[in-house]
């Protein structure tokens, strides 16, 4: 992977309209999905970004067709399939290589794949998936490698440890091959989770509860080819949300998917950040109150996020970037990761005034005058962050790594150009 580095010029104000890529934690496991099928699957609005041209490898090596038909529409047909032994390098890159495991048991009835890579924003418990896919019929053998077997999946009633996303998406794909009914209590049910449901249902499963933490699923009916469009990411329209705030910019988001925004624009409206909904698109204006909003009786007042619906742990980096910028003090709790905080250093180095007061909580005091400075990207949202500090911060600021922002922004630096922001990207030689 080259060595990406952003040069960003701060302190210019954006205008302009731009639409949300489809949403990146709902194509990793679609893409995956779309393995379930011997007939050919035709995917829309797939982010072309670096986690799905490496999920795309990656399915490629098990013999299916995987081909881009458009610059933001793949189709796979997935007519052969050999029991897979996954590349280990491959599946390091990225956390999503573990979504390969219930297609592909399903499909051959054994895989074999690496500890899967992604952002380094703390411990990422794999157990649920090892629970949920057991409980459906499968063994598993862990070591250095993990070596999934069945000899037939069936349906169970099973109760996830945690509601862990990508284990809910692997136990939604290993039921709807499995014979009988499953039901998943305590399951995730964010939008990209239901969006993977909903696929499914256009392939033929039947699945009912799509929303909410328990599904039903009858599973081993046929499944045919369909052609299926994903989602606006809505973490990438809080990004932008951000976006707006800090560089106090007029911009008009749209095909935002506001139906799936309601913790997201309460967070914002807690730091004076207020969006007009109009039909599906949002507005947010560069005049902002940006006063945080005080507990009743004065007090401190506290951001936390928590599994959908509530506030997205993924936004937590970009509310911290915003909370800079506003007027008060605000208690940021990320209750999710150990580690996604960790960044914060780099705010404090460029005149942020924030108390990191242990792995999960922060003390953010605004509004802040930043200055550029040389930055580097620690994983996809904080890289985020720190792009949009860089453009609201006076001066020139440099971010290094930004490869890790690729992984999950789509032509960022185009995109946010055509707004009238300063981004020049360059690709380091990898000696």
């Amino acid at each position: 992977m080259a060595a990406i580095q952003y040069i960003v010029e701060g302190g210019h104000r954006l205008s302009g309209t731009l639409r949300p890529a489809g949403n990146k934690n709902a194509a990793l496991p679609i893409v995956a999905a779309a393995l379930l099928c011997e007939h050919p699957v035709q995917l829309h609005n797939v982010p072309r970004i670096r986690d799905i041209e490496t999920l795309v490898d990656l399915i490629r090596t098990t013999g299916a067709e995987c081909d881009w038909i458009a610059p933001n529409a793949l189709r796979i047909h997935a007519r052969i399939l050999h029991a897979a032994d996954l590349d280990p390098v491959m599946c390091a890159r990225i956390r999503a290589s573990i979504l390969l495991a219930a297609p592909l048991l399903a499909r051959c009835g054994e895989v074999t794949l690496s500890p899967p890579g992604g952002d380094v924003i703390g411990r990422r418990r794999l157990d649920t998936h090892f629970h949920v896919l057991q409980a459906l019929g499968a063994e598993y053998e862990v070591g250095e490698r993990f070596r999934f077997t069945t000899d037939g999946l069936r349906g169970a009633d099973v109760f996830l440890d945690e509601p862990s996303v990508t284990a809910t998406e692997n136990a939604l794909v290993a039921a709807v091959a499995a014979t009988g009914q499953t039901t998943l209590r305590n399951a995730a049910s964010e939008p990209h989770v239901q969006d993977l449901a909903n696929f499914l249902v256009a392939m033929g499963a039947r699945i009912s509860g799509i929303g909410s933490n328990v599904y039903t699923i009858d599973g081993g009916r046929p499944l045919s080819g369909t052609e299926f469009t994903i989602g606006p990411d809505h973490i990438e329209v809080g990004s932008f949300i951000g976006l707006a705030a800090v560089t106090k910019s007029d911009l008009r988001i749209v095909g935002a998917g506001v139906e799936h925004l309601r913790s997201t624009l309460m967070g914002f409206e807690r730091l004076g950040i207020r969006c007009e909904v109009v039909g599906d698109d949002l507005l947010v204006s560069g005049e902002q109150s940006r006063t945080i909003q005080s507990d009743l009786g004065g007090h401190v007042p506290k951001l936390e996020d928590q599994p959908w619906p509530a506030f997205p742990a993924d936004l937590m980096s970009i509310a911290i970037v915003t909370a800079t910028q506003c007027n008060g003090m605000i208690l940021m709790h990320e209750k999710m990761f150990e580690s996604r905080m960790f960044f914060v250093d780099k705010l404090v180095a460029m005149g942020a005034r924030i108390v990191l007061c242990d792995p999960h909580r922060a003390i953010v005091s605004g509004p802040t005058r930043l200055r550029g400075s040389t930055v580097e990207s620690p994983d996809i949202r904080a890289g985020m962050a720190m792009l949009l500090a860089a453009l609201c911060a006076d001066g020139s600021s440099v971010i290094n790594n930004a490869q890790q922002i690729e992984r999950g922004y789509e032509r960022v630096e185009l995109r946010l150009g055509a707004l009238g922001a300063r981004i020049e990207r360059r690709e380091l030689s990898s000696r």
